[in-house]
């Protein structure tokens, strides 16, 4: 476990930070700083996995399910002009999507370790980030998804409002919009960090005798 210690730190750190951080809006509220810090997520797991394996790697992504599901409990209970911090759907959908979209990465990374080196962080993280996307913004804010009820539909309906995509194009609801620019962040994010995750790696490595 004390070989883990650093990754779990890691995690902890960007899951905590980007809980805290999306509560601040960007680009009139097509973004939030949130969205900068939590693709991080994937590049610990990735690191996690090449040096230590799958399985460590998914010790480390169970503690930061953990820690986000202890932000969200904590963010329920702080109330704001609008209601709670953190509803109900978008606890679920984060958590939902966090788990997923990580346990997917490993298992992608996994079966791409035998490749050149950037090609399973790469593929897995584009992989893990669509899913991952496409889990939360579905979850927290479609219109389809009605199991919530009146009251946690109520605290996001604004999202369900029609506006241009990406502010520029044809009329669709927000959160569609709110959805691509996230995954653009996460897709650019995975790009570069490809120059820290080899770095890393090959400092962790044990080197060839």
């Amino acid at each position: 476990m004390k070989q883990l210690l650093p990754g779990v730190i890691a995690m902890a750190a960007i899951v905590v930070a980007s809980n805290i951080l999306v509560q601040f809006l960007l680009l009139d509220g097509l973004l939030t700083w949130g969205a900068f810090t939590y693709p991080l997520a994937f590049l610990v797991t990735d690191i996690m996995n090449r040096v230590y394996g799958a399985g460590p790697a998914r010790k480390v992504v169970l503690i930061g399910f953990l820690i986000g599901l202890a932000c969200s409990l904590i963010g329920s209970q702080i109330m704001l002009e609008y209601g709670p911090a953190v509803s109900l759907r978008i606890a679920v959908g984060s958590g939902v999507a966090f788990l997923v979209a990580q346990l997917l990465d490993i298992a992608v990374f996994d079966r791409l370790r035998a490749g050149r080196w950037w090609r399973a962080p790469l593929a897995s993280t584009i992989v893990g980030s669509a899913v991952d996307t496409a889990l939360f913004f579905t979850i927290a804010f479609s219109a389809s998804i009605t199991i919530f009820g009146a009251d946690a539909d109520g605290a996001i309906n604004w999202a369900w409002d029609s506006a241009p995509f990406l502010t520029q194009g044809a009329m669709m609801p927000l959160w569609v919009s709110l959805a691509v620019a996230d995954w653009l962040v996460k897709l650019s994010i995975a790009l570069l960090a490809l120059v820290p995750f080899r770095m890393i790696v090959i400092r962790l490595l044990p080197k060839p005798a």
